[in-house]
């Protein structure tokens, strides 16, 4: 049941095409997967699926498959070819062609579908920092990009205006996709209409225009601020836009991507903002396009502002001992066809690979790089991370075909025979060439280092 105050405002904001709107509600939610292409390309994807595709108008790598029952448990899923997620979520990141090698924040990042879509945009010669003021909710971050093998990131949980002062004018690119009423959840999320309220919109609103006064401060003069929400309500929208566009006299609304105009309607002008022309914010309804509802503000900052760029603190990230360098330097040696780039750092008991620029913020880091291993008595056993996104460079390759039945029984955690391979040690496993995880070979058989909570287990 949604609620009236919610309907009756809907209906006023959409006027004959409230009907619509509201059988669409009706409706099951659309469920989309979008293509991670450092791991498989669109086309080896569609090779590989079992099932139809519709494609998404406004992306390249985004389609609506005929079903997701079950695609969890997918080697798809496993090897992160694919993200699940939803079309609407899926546009806001491609409200135009940003380019590549950027620097970029993610300032309220979980569960990571938006930063992964910005890992592709910042590129092997950028960095993202991708992240989330609630530390439960930044580790379902990392676990994402161990999968999706992201290597360009750095996972955070801090506050935004923390971020602010630590990050004046470094950013080309800041997405907040703010948290919010939840309205354009309501037909995915059940109880996200029980647990709607005006008073809960407003207090989002007070929010939303805090974080955004945070962090505008770390946008470069010329950079992109990129603001989106899930809900339909103006005072979220267009009224925090048009308040922030009011105080911060140097940004300036830009028009969105022509893809991504013909899958979605105008903002709306709301009482009192009329100098803005919110006709270039966007609004994603399920009634117009297939997916949750999204709404979309493309910013940018003048780019005569004058700032500098400044780091306000000195990183702290140790670098390991001399023994487990080259520990892990003769890992590289004897397992890889070539070492990564990168310094190795020290994080916990962990020695970590960063391949970035981005100074590391001295406190809430929780994924830095890529995760390499842990150094015990002279041995290094490397993480799961480590053949996901080097699984390609290792030697020793078992590269499993769609139709092999060892796919499901190393999903299952089960050693797998691999006479194809010869010698011992560590080798990489991949599905249909995408990097799914690792094991220890020895005697034609590979002893399985695939996470036990990533299993297949049921």
């Amino acid at each position: 049941m949604l609620p009236s105050e919610f309907t009756e405002r809907m209906e006023r904001l959409l006027g004959e095409e409230y009907p619509a709107f509201y059988a669409a509600l009706a409706e099951n939610a659309v469920k989309g997967v979008r293509v991670n292409t450092p791991k498989a390309s669109v086309e080896k994807f569609k090779e590989v699926w079992n099932g139809a595709l519709t494609p998404i108008s406004y992306t390249r790598d985004g389609f609506i498959p005929e079903s997701c029952e079950g695609i969890g448990l997918t080697p798809e899923h496993h090897s992160g070819m694919i993200y699940v997620q939803d079309p609407g979520a899926m546009a806001t990141v491609n409200a135009r062609d940003f380019g590549s090698g950027l620097r970029i924040l993610d300032a309220c990042a979980a569960p990571g579908g938006k930063s992964s879509q910005l890992s592709l945009i910042a590129g092997d010669d950028g960095v993202l920092l991708s992240n989330e003021y609630m530390p439960k909710r930044a580790k379902i971050i990392v676990s994402n990009f161990e999968r999706l093998g992201i290597k360009n990131a750095v996972v955070t949980s801090l506050d935004t205006a923390e971020i602010g002062k630590m990050y004046e004018g470094y950013f080309d690119l800041v997405l907040v996709d703010a948290p919010c009423s939840g309205e354009g959840m309501f037909r995915k999320y059940g109880y996200a209409s029980d647990e709607w309220s005006p008073e809960g919109v407003l207090a989002s609103a007070k929010r939303q225009s805090e974080i955004l006064n945070n962090l505008s401060g770390t946008v470069r003069p010329g950079g992109y601020l990129l603001y989106s929400t899930c809900t339909y309500s103006t005072e979220e929208n267009e009224e925090v836009i048009g308040k922030f566009l009011d105080e911060h006299g140097d940004f300036r609304l830009l028009p969105v991507s022509d893809g991504l105009i013909h899958a979605t309607a105008p903002g709306i002008t709301p009482k009192g903002y009329e100098g803005h022309p919110f006709h270039l914010t966007r609004r994603f309804y399920p009634h117009i396009s297939c997916g949750e509802g999204q709404f979309i503000a493309l910013m940018q900052r003048d780019e005569n502002t004058a700032i500098l760029p400044t780091i306000l603190y000195k990183e702290v990230a140790k670098s390991p001992s001399k023994e487990e360098t080259a520990i892990v330097n003769k890992f590289f040696d004897e397992a890889f066809i070539s070492r990564p780039e990168g310094r190795l750092i020290k994080q916990g008991e962990y020695v970590t690979l960063v391949s970035h620029s981005l100074p590391l913020p001295p406190r809430s880091v929780f994924m830095a790089g890529v995760t390499v291993g842990e150094v015990r008595k002279g041995i290094l056993f490397p993480h799961h991370q480590l053949f996901s996104v080097y699984g390609r460079h290792f030697k020793q390759r078992l590269d499993l075909k769609a139709d092999d039945g060892r796919i499901a029984k190393y999903l299952r955690g089960e050693e797998i025979p691999a006479p194809e391979l010869s010698g011992s040690g560590y080798s990489a496993v991949l599905y249909e060439g995408a990097p799914l995880g690792g094991g220890k070979l020895s005697s034609g058989v590979l002893k399985n280092h695939y996470p036990k909570g990533l299993r297949n287990t049921k």
